[in-house]
């Protein structure tokens, strides 16, 4: 047993670089595990930076300098961030408090809608069952009623986070892109001279990552954008709520349209009922959701991910568990990365002949 761990480990970890992989691979993991709460200022912004360097890059290219080219970017970043606060975010929040406010009345209505399934099947349905399932749901409102008191009382730590974030996250962003150069150079001067494989992996991530970063984010406002409209055009009040979270749903595969179906569902009842206007919501939800999975991802990410659904949906899990939205956010990307460092692994005959060079 014995002299099969140590074969195994002489074949797959004997190389310097593969060491140096393993070592980068799991400080960014305690990184992440330890300090990704008092760091998410800084990844976000890290992230934002990530996602503003093509455009950077794209105007360095036309023969405006770096300072030049990223205050133009940073500008229009700072305006679709006041958008979006100023906007953007009091619109879906008083949304919510409409739909919330309107669930008990829903909840009513499905309620004498419900008593009539033991007239029709009283072999199957009991007028106690649909009064305990009633029960059960209004518990369940009546607990996110209470959760958003007590997140209402805790506002002043919710606006201080909310402020670091709005001001120190675009003061990281703006130094990210200028100082970009300067970064990266002290980051490598920490590395070893021989770092092959290293390279390697880094860009295939990094080409595999921005896209992907950058395609997620299209979607998003895609997504977004077409369901605000759709939805409007059909008369439905909460379309701009719907639209947001239909647009962030897209960044957890398979899972998130699933999910936003109920609430697309319950604000379609509450403004049309049954009739033919609740069956149009639906039918347009069902119709983007399609566009989206056959239509909108293959065109923005056909040579970016070549992941196995199981190994995306396993991927969700185990970040998003270890990291919640933005584990979630990055689960393809992160799976992408181990993919690609279980690829560039140096193999035995790369070790004798590194060895023996």
């Amino acid at each position: 047993m014995l002299e099969f761990v140590s074969n195994w480990y002489q074949r797959h970890f004997s190389h310097p670089q593969a060491v140096l992989l393993v070592v980068i691979f799991f400080v960014g993991l305690v990184l992440i595990l330890f300090f990704g709460g008092m760091l998410a200022p800084v990844l976000a912004a890290l992230v934002i930076a990530y996602l503003l360097e093509g455009s950077v890059a794209y105007l360095e290219n036309h023969r405006l300098s770096r300072i030049v080219a990223v205050v133009i970017v940073f500008t229009l970043f700072v305006t679709v961030l006041a958008f979006l606060v100023v906007g953007l975010a009091p619109v879906v929040s008083r949304q919510v408090t409409n739909f919330v406010h309107d669930l008990p009345r829903m909840v009513s209505q499905g309620r004498e809608l419900l008593l009539r399934l033991p007239e029709m099947y009283p072999d199957f349905v009991t007028a106690a069952q649909i009064d305990e399932v009633i029960t059960t749901i209004r518990n369940g409102i009546s607990d996110a009623g209470q959760s958003a008191l007590s997140l209402s009382l805790a506002s002043i730590s919710v606006m201080i986070t909310l402020l670091v974030y709005l001001i120190l996250g675009p003061v990281l962003v703006f130094f990210f892109l200028k100082d970009k150069i300067q970064l990266v150079g002290w980051l490598s001067s920490y590395l070893p001279n021989e770092r092959r494989v290293l390279i390697e992996v880094w860009q295939d991530v990094d080409a595999q990552i921005g896209n992907y970063v950058r395609g997620k984010v299209y979607e998003i406002f895609i997504v977004g954008s077409v369901t605000y409209s759709s939805f409007a055009l059909l008369g439905l009040s909460y379309a701009p709520m719907l639209a947001v979270l239909t647009g962030l749903s897209v960044v957890i595969p398979y899972i998130g349209a699933a999910v936003i179906t109920l609430p697309v569902a319950v604000a379609a009842y509450i403004e049309f009922g049954w009739g033919a206007g609740f069956i149009w919501i639906m039918l347009t939800y069902a119709v983007i959701q399609a566009l989206d999975g056959n239509l909108l991802v293959p065109l923005l990410f056909s040579d970016v991910v070549n992941l196995h659904p199981i190994a995306i949906i396993a991927a969700v899990l185990v970040f998003g568990g270890i990291w919640g939205f933005w584990g979630v956010f990055f689960a393809i990307p992160l799976a992408t990365l181990v993919k690609s460092l279980l690829e560039a692994w140096p193999s035995r005959p790369e070790m004798e002949a590194d060895i023996a060079g």
